[in-house]
Order: structure tokens, then sequence, then C-alpha cells
């Protein structure tokens, strides 16, 4: 098992680990085809077992009004036969050893429970727009104290 930067050739790949991590949703796999279409930067890697790509993590800008203030972990992915074996933790554990990743405020809208054993911590501020409450958005390294809410790079919206 290897974990790299994905290249144009593991594109589609990427898009059916997301059709087969998301079975229920189109918008993980059009999210990620609309950055790879764009010029809109992101840093994401891929887990590739036996040539296959099973693994998928991506991070993007987070915004308060027009300035970058972190990132955002969205979305992370792993092909079903491959859940429940450590792969998607492993790859979330490397991406946060990256430079960088480490350096900056993270926010992630997912399940607080599993996401507090990588170090991410309930976030109050800033407001997410996608989770009433913030009862399920989370973040490593936010000093933030004053409210806002926090933007989202524009693929987010299609």
């Amino acid at each position: 098992m290897k974990i790299r930067k994905p290249t144009a050739e593991t594109h589609g790949k990427i898009s059916a680990l997301l059709n087969s991590a998301f079975p229920k949703s189109r918008y993980e796999a059009q999210l990620i085809e609309e950055f790879h279409n764009s010029d809109t930067p992101i840093r994401e890697w891929v887990c590739i077992h036996v040539n296959r790509v099973i693994a998928y993590i991506a991070f993007s800008n987070a915004y308060n009004d027009t300035e970058v203030c972190g990132l955002h972990l969205a979305p992370v992915a792993v092909a079903p036969q491959f859940q429940r074996q450590g792969i998607g933790s492993e790859l979330i554990r490397f991406a946060l050893r990256q430079e960088a990743i480490k350096k900056t405020p993270l926010f992630v809208l997912g399940n607080p429970e599993f996401y507090r054993k990588f170090g991410f911590k309930p976030c109050p501020i800033p407001i997410c727009p996608f989770d009433k409450n913030n009862r399920h958005f989370s973040a490593i390294g936010n000093t933030t104290t004053k409210p806002f809410t926090v933007g989202y790079e524009p693929e987010f919206d299609k």
C-alpha cells in the first residue's frame, strides 16, 4: 500500500472510488471532479494497493470573508471492501503530518467521535453554514474568537 499525490491518470479512479464509497450520493465525486477541472488549489492524496485507488483524502481552503483562515478536510473515502481496516485512519494521520496541513487550522464536518481520535475538537466558532448548531463541526488549531460564518470554495455550492 502506497500513499501518494494523485495524477491526471488517477482522477477517473478517484471518481469511481467516491461513487462506491458514497453509493447514495454523487455529491462527493462531482465536488472532486469540479476541483480537478478548475484552478482551485486543493491538497489531496490517494492510497494505492495493487495498482488500484482504495482511499482518498482532500483539503480545500476555508475562508473568513475573502481571507484564507485554514483548510477544510473533505472528502475522505475508502473503497467499501477495504473499510473498517484502519486505512482511512492511516490516510488521515499521513495527511495530518504533511507540512502544508499541520501548520494551518483544519476544519471538518463529520462524525465528531471519529475525528476526535485525530485531535479534532468541537468547534463553536466559526459557524459552519452546513451544520445547524455546529454539532458535527470540529477543528484542529482553531484559535478564532470572533464569530463569523466559515466560507468554502465555490465548488461546494454546485
